[in-house]
């Protein structure tokens, strides 16, 4: 949720306020545009990819905080946007950049930010933040600059009046609102219906690479419109809010999981396959955020570093397989920080899911073999079938 304006052009930035929902507030100056915006205060681990991390529809409603103090040295260019728009509700950062310096840039990052009315805030200690949320856990802000920033208890008000993420049915408001296709890069070998739920666009991309054709469907597709594609493969996106209220995308998939598809989900759609098996969901105290995040595949022991950015995760026996309406199903990924469940594979039907982003375009590109991995699952699929 934003007001903003054009961040005036000459002189210093103006002055700007950042209130925690706890009271705690940090006083810094305007990046971006000037007005107010209010979201979940979060952090992200990432020492670079930011143009990536701005324009994820995972972080629809949520104010990123940067914690590498560095943010803006590459500018902003027009081949690595996720999406079509900038999702964060606002953004964090230490110490901007005066001056962007890449041969592919072709605008600066505040310049950017300031177009697509993105209030933000910098200057501040954006390490004692991190800490802070941390310890306390993610929890809603609002970022203030202008007139007015200095009456704290009505701004805190302001804050403590805004929606929290718990129960968030967020997924079609990132997603695309028509089906679009995108075609395989060479030969086409299968197609696969991918249901967005805020996808990024690299996932499609990296699909299209092994010769798949991609149908991106919006996230209330039905299952009609799934089987009109006539797919060799299901995939479900990442995507914002909490699983617990994307009950269209629980049945959905559930109707998936009955027709023995071969189904495959990231992230959100991670979530989703854990509440369609009977696990629930519950909130993280603050999430998993970074393109550095240590991750074990189970079934072959390597461990990974990957790219994460979930607030919720399944509740899941981390051992031994569990019985379910579809079959057995076991714990395939595990975060080694924290032992959060990192992935879901099915024993007895051809579905597997992942908690973090194997199509990272920032990278790191650990996990791209997942996308491989699916297509083995379709391979396998079409010889039964024949």
């Amino acid at each position: 949720m934003t007001t903003a304006a054009t961040n005036p052009a000459g002189g210093g930035r103006p002055a700007a306020v950042l209130v925690l929902e706890d009271g705690r507030t940090f006083r810094g100056r305007a990046y971006g545009a000037v007005g107010e915006t209010f979201g979940e205060a979060v952090f992200s681990t990432g020492m670079t990819g930011y143009q990536e991390t701005l324009t994820d529809p995972s972080y629809h409603r949520q104010v990123v905080v940067m914690t590498a103090p560095h943010i803006g040295n590459t500018g902003v260019n027009d081949e690595d946007p996720e999406s079509r728009r900038i999702w964060v509700a606002g953004y964090v950062v230490r110490d901007p950049a005066r001056v962007s310096s890449n041969w592919r840039a072709r605008r600066g990052l505040e310049e950017e930010l300031t177009a697509q009315g993105v209030v933000g805030i910098s200057g501040i200690d954006t390490r004692a933040l991190t800490r802070h949320l941390r310890e306390r856990g993610a929890m809603r802000v609002g970022i203030f600059s202008g007139p007015a920033i200095d009456r704290h208890e009505e701004l805190l008000a302001r804050v403590r009046a805004v929606p929290p993420m718990k129960g968030a049915d967020l997924a079609a408001e990132v997603a695309t609102t028509e089906p679009y296709t995108v075609p395989a890069l060479g030969e086409k070998r299968f197609t696969v219906a991918a249901v967005d739920l805020g996808i990024k666009g690299m996932t499609p991309h990296r699909m299209a690479e092994r010769g798949i054709e991609v149908h991106v469907l919006p996230a209330t597709a039905t299952a009609a419109d799934i089987e009109a594609v006539r797919p060799d493969g299901v995939f479900f996106s990442n995507g914002p809010g909490d699983p617990a209220a994307a009950e269209h995308a629980v049945e959905l998939m559930r109707g998936v999981l009955e027709r023995r598809t071969p189904l495959f989900g990231i992230c959100f759609g991670n979530q989703i396959l854990g509440r369609a098996l009977g696990f629930g969901t519950y909130k993280l105290k603050y999430g998993h955020r970074g393109i550095n995040q240590p991750v074990q595949d189970r079934t072959t022991g390597k461990v990974e570093v990957t790219a994460h950015n979930h607030g919720f995760a399944v509740d899941a026996p981390l051992d031994g397989a569990t019985d379910t309406p579809y079959g057995r199903v076991e714990v395939s990924h595990v975060c080694l920080n924290d032992n959060v469940v990192e992935g879901l594979r099915l024993l007895d039907r051809p579905a597997f899911s992942v908690q973090y982003h194997p199509e990272a375009a920032a990278g790191p590109h650990d996990a791209a073999y997942l996308f491989d991995r699916f297509v083995s699952l379709m391979e396998a699929h079409r010889a039964e079938a024949h």
